[in-house]
């Protein structure tokens, strides 16, 4: 495949732009495959990358029922931050925040990476002491987050109201290094690299059974829309529909699936550069390349396969932000959105083998998955290619709920966004 560049723009305008390729193949599926990935969204993606980069397996195929991004990945706010207070969860997404920088040279894709950094606020006395133990666990962990004054949060963000009737801020969580990137350019990526390694990336093929080899048995291949396919291995990543795969595979997960919405306002004048986090009130907002304000909060209260979410929610995460960015109270919402989030017991996610042999899964990441998506996809391919997790990867076994091996990020990381 062709690189992207700007002497390829300028030879293709000579030619009215009648010559670009496909960015990804569209192929049948093959009756037989290596590994088997079911989801096409960034995680799926980015598992199926570096199973071909890193490790040279290139008989993949990726199924998807949709089109690819159209689930999470593409209903996110995509915040990328690594500021987490467990050992774990700060390895992993430290992992994925640093693959990020250079994602677009590595794929030679636009993701639209922007590290304008992540400010998270302290409207509280309690959440003022944890994120001041965060800033100390980042230190020693080698991630660079500090601790900021309210006026230097002012300074770092005009627009903020740090004398809030209900929560001023008390201080705030700065990490210069998050920022934001492109949610369908991510996918989208991923997908036009993996085709260009060899992987077979399969749009409109639902997956409607997994085959054993007779009851307890080893998986054998998938029933799916277009047809039996037999596999070696099978993965999968699909987010909000884990438990519904895993019970067609004959086992259970700990999760639950709720919705996650967010939207956008209409298109204002450049106001603000960065990532702000408002925990307290439960809302998080950063302003869009084309003027919008994003805007998002938490999960729905209630389990839901739905991708809308609640008036409610929408109404109470707008009416805290318009008191922590009073400037933005007589803007008008310009669309609405909601993705499918699964959730853990400890809100961390599920990475590694499951009781049938030769499934793995990819799960769990609740309302933090975009963030990941690069570090996940890393660890993965390395468990899928050596059967067993790597260092990474390893503290995010299934079999850490049985064991009570919790990696708590319920309350640690105030938010699991």
């Amino acid at each position: 495949m062709r690189r992207y560049s700007a002497f390829a723009v300028a030879r293709e305008a000579a030619r009215f732009h009648t010559g670009w390729e496909r960015a990804w193949g569209n192929p049948e599926p093959k009756r037989h495959y290596e590994v088997i990935v079911i989801g096409g969204g960034g995680h799926g993606l980015a598992t199926a990358y570096y199973l071909a980069k890193n490790h040279g397996i290139t008989n993949v195929a990726v199924l998807e029922k949709g089109w690819l991004g159209g689930g999470n990945t593409g209903r996110n706010t995509t915040i990328i931050r690594s500021n987490y207070l467990q050992d774990p969860s700060a390895a992993i997404y430290e992992l994925a925040r640093g693959l990020y920088e250079d994602l677009s040279q590595q794929l030679n894709f636009n993701v639209m990476f922007s590290p304008r950094g992540v400010m998270m606020l302290c409207q509280t006395e309690h959440e003022f002491r944890a994120m001041q133990r965060t800033a100390h666990a980042n230190r020693l962990a080698g991630i660079q987050t500090e601790m900021v004054s309210p006026a230097r949060v002012k300074e770092i963000c005009p627009i903020l109201n740090i004398e809030g009737p209900r929560y001023p801020v008390l201080g705030g969580l700065w990490q210069p290094r998050g920022g934001t990137a492109r949610h369908d350019a991510v996918a989208w990526g991923y997908a036009r690299a993996a085709s260009d390694l060899g992987v077979d990336i399969i749009q409109r093929c639902e997956v409607t059974a997994i085959d054993r080899n007779g009851p307890g048995g080893r998986v054998s291949g998938v029933q799916t829309s277009k047809g039996p396919i037999t596999c070696d291995k099978l993965c999968i990543v699909v987010a909000g529909h884990s438990g519904v795969l895993a019970e067609m595979a004959g086992f259970r997960l700990p999760i639950e699936s709720m919705p996650l919405q967010a939207l956008v306002s209409e298109p204002i004048k450049p106001c603000m550069d960065i990532v702000v986090m408002a925990n307290t009130v439960h809302g998080y907002m950063s302003q869009s390349d084309k003027g919008e304000m994003v805007i998002g909060g938490g999960t729905d209260g209630y389990n839901a396969y739905t991708q809308r979410g609640s008036f409610q929610h929408i109404e109470e995460t707008v009416r805290a932000l318009c008191e922590t960015f009073p400037i933005i109270s007589r803007l008008k919402m310009l669309r609405q959105w909601g993705g499918i989030v699964d959730m853990t017991g400890d809100r961390s996610p599920i990475i590694g083998k499951t009781p049938v042999e030769g499934i793995f899964i990819n799960c769990g990441w609740g309302t933090g998955g975009f963030k990941a998506i690069p570090g996940s996809g890393w660890c993965t391919a390395a468990t899928v290619a050596r059967g067993e997790p790597d260092a990474v990867a390893g503290p995010f076994g299934l079999d850490r709920f049985r064991a009570g091996r919790m990696i708590d990020e319920s309350v640690a990381a105030a938010v699991a966004h």
